[in-house]
């Protein structure tokens, strides 16, 4: 993809973003909670299988 093109693109990006958040913040904070709950998860569940997979569990 050409540079403009991307930039483009990361520029409708944040604006949906921008837009996201303030016409309905609640719903935002919600989303952002759940990506944080995913990320959490997934990182202990990585944790957990190396620590298995190297026998300190």
């Amino acid at each position: 993809m050409p540079p403009t093109v991307k930039k483009i693109f990361t520029w409708i990006f944040w604006i949906f973003v921008l837009y996201a958040i303030l016409t309905s913040p609640n719903r935002a904070a919600d989303l952002v909670v759940t990506v944080w709950e995913i990320l959490v998860t997934g990182f202990n569940s990585i944790g957990q299988f190396f620590d298995r997979l190297l026998g300190y569990a």
